[in-house]
């Protein structure tokens, strides 16, 4: 039900120490609404188990729908906050034909659910678990909230991401909140201009929502504290899987959706693939297709579930799902306790 795959350093680390929760320093959670429900059993046994007595730092890398997951992991008790987060995400109802403000004003209630009494105290002065949210600063027609107008920066942005990704610089920087005392460091070979902004007690959740902020579909989050003036988005148009290389000694974990990875928003329909030098040093692991085919539909959740499902009936399939994702954390736990490594696969195999 699971697959895992790692660069040539990772399983190069790997075949020499075992695998183990030492070996990795940073970890990613990408974009993609509630795709990431097949995650959820997963997400718990890492947190709750897998790096429960972790003492070292570990980077927690997310843009949007990632970057909520972070927002819990870097919580006193990471298993309660995303059981608030998986819960009030999944039973949220939007009336008919919902407009960005609805959308907008439901986001909030669900931040402040996930962040709680004392939520963003714990993110801001976690030793170990450090977070770090990506979001999107908008330039020129994409930071409109006339949706004419957004919608034709957005189709700029598709075709300049076509030509090449680097040209979506002139429309998108990437503003990554983040610890005062975070290291974090990475390399991006398309110079998107990167810049790192410490979370304080004024910024922290308007940064989480803005990671959030899907274009056309919510409001943008407008002069965020601490940062130029400007427009806000989701991490996802710039981060949506990640094509970064990230600067650290260790190695990624990355619990991911799908084998399948696309470097940005405008990337999701292009063949394009990302780097194979950046998943060097990572270690993907994602829901197998024998997995997904076993899910009611026979596939992951998705935004549009929202639309073309009753409330009714979407709530029974992502229950299942959430049920269903508990075998993937009893793999994953299996092959950490057995140290099944030769069940690796090289990443190249996707990316080459």
């Amino acid at each position: 039900m699971l697959e895992i795959y790692a660069g040539n350093n990772a399983l190069k680390a790997i075949n020499e120490n075992g695998f183990s929760p030492e070996l990795f320093s940073s970890f990613l959670g990408a974009s993609g609404g509630p795709k990431w429900f097949t995650l959820y059993g997963l997400d718990k046994y890492i947190f709750g188990e897998f790096f429960k007595d972790r003492t070292q730092p570990l980077n927690i890398i997310g843009s949007s729908a990632g970057a909520f997951r972070a927002a819990c992991f870097a919580q006193k008790n990471p298993v309660a906050a995303i059981e608030r987060l998986a819960k009030n995400y999944s039973e949220t109802v939007y009336s008919d034909k919902a407009q960005p403000e609805e959308i907008t004003t439901k986001a909030r209630v669900l931040l402040n659910t996930v962040f709680g009494a004392d939520g963003a105290t714990e993110i801001k002065n976690n030793p170990v678990f450090k977070a770090h949210f990506i979001v999107a600063k908008c330039n020129g027609l994409v930071a409109c909230e006339n949706k004419f107008l957004q919608g034709v920066g957005l189709l700029m942005s598709f075709v300049r991401n076509s030509i090449s990704r680097s040209l979506i610089s002139r429309q998108y920087q990437r503003f990554v909140f983040q610890q005062n005392s975070s290291q974090l460091s990475f390399y991006d070979p398309d110079n998107i201009a990167t810049t790192g902004v410490a979370f304080t007690e004024d910024n922290i959740k308007e940064a989480l929502l803005a990671s959030g902020s899907i274009p056309m579909v919510m409001q943008g989050i407008r002069d965020i504290a601490g940062c130029p003036n400007g427009m806000y988005r989701d991490g996802g148009i710039v981060d949506y899987h990640f094509d970064i290389e990230v600067k650290n000694d260790g190695l990624t974990l990355y619990p991911h959706f799908s084998s399948t990875l696309k470097a940005g928003w405008f990337d999701k329909n292009l063949s394009r693939k990302v780097k194979q030098k950046h998943y060097d040093k990572t270690v993907l692991i994602c829901p197998s297709v024998q997995f997904i085919k076993s899910l009611p539909y026979g596939k992951i959740p998705d935004r549009t579930d929202f639309t073309t499902m009753t409330p009714k009936e979407r709530q029974a399939y992502w229950q299942r799902v959430f049920i269903a994702s508990e075998q993937l954390a009893q793999e994953f736990a299996q092959f950490y306790q057995t140290q099944d490594i030769n069940r690796i696969k090289n990443i190249e195999s996707l990316l080459a």
